[in-house]
């Protein structure tokens, strides 16, 4: 089937649908909704690539009627049937709602009004979970489940169901407006656990403002406890690590991340360099949904689970994380797992800190410095080491993975083994990549730019298996491949082949003399891409590699 995915953005969901379809063997290509000035735009590209389905898994733009009358269109929308508006996800978690859903549309002149194609539902966490984990996970796992049912119903020539024909799984849905950054702002004389659900509900954006200290700032990655550290609702009453507690009407608010909010957002920053930058506080035990790193032991297995928010990991964060698996490793263990958490795995170095640096090119050759020592501690460990990729990843992430000896996948995160930001990389993805899936295939993945999903990964080579996507069967998957060892030694032998002999500091010394070039000559325009990239700039142009071929 020729397939035409229309989107706002290429974001993790729309990858993975992207990765799903390629991999079942239909001709697939991205348009890219902004960079059309004109609905007539739209319609004169649409009908270049004459598709046999439209399919817009996430999409904030309006589609003209020129397309959805001509071409089978439909919307992936993330609520259940019945519920319609731009701030879904954002009502679902305020509101508390139990249960949710994902909704398969099709599109006409009201937005989210259409028959339905396909819908699931699942529940919702107990514990409020960030908007962005909740969208990557549940919403992201039902949206798959409704793109599968559009492609049997379009490939069978079946249509789509009125809405008021359908039951409501979920009571109660209807219209709800956009929520603004307003609406989420923060009253410390309220229970921690309130505060939280805010946070959770505004995270990515807007963010949750609040007033701390006299200065008007966003709040984000917050976990609320029971803890009575006494203060006046809305202060400050301890730190640890990058994480601040706030005193709260009952409770205490620990928050991970916070931006600075004046005409503009600020970008988003470990808490403590925005909210107790002289850490005036004293140091206090955060919880451990909060926690850089957590080392657990299972008889000869050591597990290192580490944790950065959204994936980006500053310069101190990759020494702590070296310092960490280096002490992993004078444990007596057979094998030592690195893995990340069910939400998050890594995309590398911190864009947001390297650009809110006095120097931000000093500052990102400080971070890749870092997180080079923290790869050189996995590919240098006696013990035979596990990384388990358990949410997607990107970047500087997936290359830290391939130091280890055995890389193993959960089912459906999306790897992105490349770079794309004017850097030419490091992580010595140069010595790990070609030897596990051959120099001709590496030369690909990094000049073609193109996502990889799991079972494509494990196919080239990239991972060595793939396991449940459940997060609760993924981890006894992993448990019970930790204990058999993998097939560790074999993979180490691999790795560790040079012919000529070089070590890694060869490699790691030729891939930082082209970062060099890259961060303080500014050769592939690092700076101005870094900066698009945290203020969400709107793209000019869909990249020709996810492009239809053009007559």
């Amino acid at each position: 089937m020729r397939i035409l995915l229309l989107v706002s953005a290429f974001n993790g969901l729309t990858q993975r649908v992207w990765c799903h379809l390629t991999g079942a063997g239909h001709d697939v290509g991205v348009e890219l909704a902004p960079v059309f000035a004109t609905p007539e735009d739209l319609v004169a590209a649409v009908e270049d690539i004459a598709p046999d389905l439209i399919l817009a898994p996430f999409l904030k733009h309006r589609v003209p009627e020129q397309v959805w009358r001509r071409w089978t269109t439909v919307v992936v929308h993330p609520g259940p049937v019945g519920d319609r508006g731009p701030s879904s996800l954002d009502h679902a978690i305020l509101d508390g709602r139990e249960r949710w859903g994902v909704t398969a549309l099709s599109a006409v002149e009201e937005m989210d009004a259409g028959p339905v194609w396909a819908t699931s539902t699942f529940a919702m966490p107990a514990v409020p979970l960030a908007k962005s984990a909740l969208y990557n996970g549940p919403v992201a796992d039902a949206a798959m489940r409704c793109v599968d049912e559009v492609l049997r119903k379009v490939a069978a020539g079946e249509g789509p169901t009125p809405a008021d024909d359908l039951p409501r799984e979920v009571a109660g849905t209807g219209e709800l407006p956009l929520l603004r950054r307003a609406a989420f702002e923060l009253d410390w004389s309220l229970p921690a656990a309130d505060l939280a659900r805010r946070v959770a509900a505004a995270d990515g954006a807007p963010g949750a403002p609040a007033t701390v200290g006299g200065r008007r700032v966003c709040l984000f990655d917050a976990v609320a406890t029971a803890q009575d550290l006494g203060g006046t609702p809305g202060a400050v009453v301890g730190h640890d690590g990058d994480a601040v507690a706030f005193a709260t009407g009952d409770g205490v608010l620990w928050v991970g991340y916070a931006a600075e909010l004046a005409e503009r957002r600020g970008p988003k920053l470990p808490a403590r360099l925005v909210l107790d930058p002289q850490r005036r506080s004293p140091y206090r035990e955060a919880p451990e949904q909060l926690a850089e790193a957590v080392y657990e032991r299972d008889g000869d297995v050591g597990y290192l689970t580490f944790r950065s928010y959204n994936g980006a990991m500053h310069t101190e964060q990759c020494l702590r994380l070296a310092a960490a698996v280096e002490k992993a490793l004078t444990e007596d263990t057979r094998v030592l797992v690195l893995r990340g958490t069910e939400h998050t795995f890594s995309n590398g170095i911190h864009l947001g800190m390297i650009d809110a640096a006095e120097d931000p090119a000093a500052e990102a050759w400080a971070n890749i410095q870092a997180i080079d020592d923290l790869c050189e501690a996995i590919a240098r460990a006696e013990q035979t080491t596990v990384a388990a990729i358990t949410a997607n990843a990107g970047a500087g992430g997936v290359m830290a993975a391939l130091c280890a000896d055995v890389v193993v996948a959960r089912d459906g995160v999306v790897l992105n083994p490349y770079y794309d930001m004017g850097i030419y990389g490091s992580e010595l993805h140069t010595w790990a990549l070609p030897a596990r899936v051959g120099a001709e295939t590496a030369d690909a993945l990094l000049q073609d730019k193109l996502p990889v999903g799991a079972t494509r990964a494990r196919e080239l080579g990239l991972v060595d298996a793939v396991g449940p996507r459940d997060p609760e069967a993924f981890a006894a998957w992993l448990a019970e491949r930790a204990r058999e060892g993998g097939s560790g030694d074999a993979r180490r032998e691999g790795l560790g082949a040079d012919a000529a002999g070089r070590p890694l500091s060869y490699y790691r010394t030729v891939e930082l003399a082209e970062m060099a070039r890259d961060l303080f000559d500014d050769r592939n325009g690092f700076a101005g891409r870094r900066r698009d990239f945290l203020r969400k700039a709107a793209p000019t142009e869909t990249p020709e590699r996810l492009r239809f071929p053009r007559a």
